[in-house]
């Protein structure tokens, strides 16, 4: 399929939509298994919002990441009230929208796009959703230390989220060190030296930490296994999952079965739905409704691979 053709995608589904209906959708690669479309559907139903949510696959449309510029501007063009954007488009749409969110700005990582008077204005919920979900999920953790798994945009956004909510430091690891480096370095310019840094020797690290937060692809259903080894663990070292499909990772039940207190993935998917959603619609959502919903669906959705919409 030629950029003309995806382009016309995005016309197409605006053109079969009802008048005055709240155009919304997600652009990147591999999203087929999304779950975006019925959260962000059905809760505007429950709200009396006319919406809809398409996914536009950069897989199946045959185009690469560099597309996201022109279909924005057909979707900025045809009416769209925003998109969510990801993997792997959340750095590369950057250059391509008029304004960034401070805290989009500061990640140069965007995932939720809304046009606003005909311009195009960046956020990112990823930060701000595992923020919310580390404090309603495990309230009153110590954040004295932290080891953080993974440096790619989930990590970047979780520091951010970490930092934010008052971690005194973070440790990155990551199984690129210039990766970890170039992330703590960047976290530190941000946040003050001592705030972070690139760890060296996991064990010690994890051996003083006071929480883990996992970020990689390791326990996905494609990626199977543990991140760490289970010896590692111990029941005061809370853990939090990023992935969440399956949401039951091995890493989940491996800290649950040593006592530990343990956040899976799905608070932050929905967090950064809600918080998008209330972007898109200026309602705002029921975000427990919304996490009752995500978890009826990944009960009934197979999970043989792992949405883009968090993990990148």
């Amino acid at each position: 399929m030629t950029l003309s053709s995806a382009v016309d995608a995005i016309r197409a589904h605006a053109a079969r939509a009802t008048p005055g209906t709240v155009l919304t959708g997600l652009i990147g690669a591999g999203i087929g298994p999304s779950l975006s479309p019925p959260l962000h559907e059905t809760e505007a139903r429950r709200l009396g919002v006319d919406l809809v949510y398409a996914r536009f696959d950069l897989d199946e449309l045959d185009v690469p990441a560099t597309a996201v510029g022109p279909l924005l501007t057909a979707a900025r063009e045809a009416g769209y009230r925003g998109l969510n954007i990801t993997h792997p488009c959340k750095q590369v749409v950057v250059e391509h929208l008029d304004e960034l969110s401070p805290d989009a700005a500061a990640l140069a990582a965007v995932n939720t796009v809304v046009f606003e008077g005909g311009r195009a204005v960046g956020h990112n919920t990823d930060w701000s959703g595992f923020a919310r979900g580390l404090r309603t999920g495990l309230p009153e953790v110590a954040l004295g230390s932290v080891v953080l798994l993974g440096a790619g945009g989930a990590g970047a956004a979780v520091a951010h989220g970490l930092l934010t909510a008052g971690a005194g430091r973070v440790q990155v690891f990551d199984l690129d060190a210039g990766r970890a480096t170039e992330l703590a370095v960047a976290l530190a310019d941000r946040f003050g030296a001592g705030r972070a840094s690139a760890g060296a020797d996991l064990e010690a690290a994890l051996s003083a930490a006071d929480g883990l937060v996992h970020a990689t692809p390791t326990g996905m259903a494609a990626h199977p296994g543990l991140p760490v080894p289970a010896g590692l663990l111990r029941p005061d070292l809370w853990i939090a999952e990023v992935v969440y499909r399956p949401l039951e990772t091995e890493l989940v039940r491996a800290a649950r079965a040593v006592g530990a207190r343990v956040l899976d993935g799905g608070r932050m998917a929905v967090f950064q739905a809600a918080e998008a959603f209330a972007l898109f619609t200026g309602a705002e959502p029921d975000a427990a409704r919304m996490a009752r919903h995500f978890a009826t669906l990944t009960e009934t959705t197979p999970a043989e691979r792992q949405p883009a919409d968090v993990l990148d």
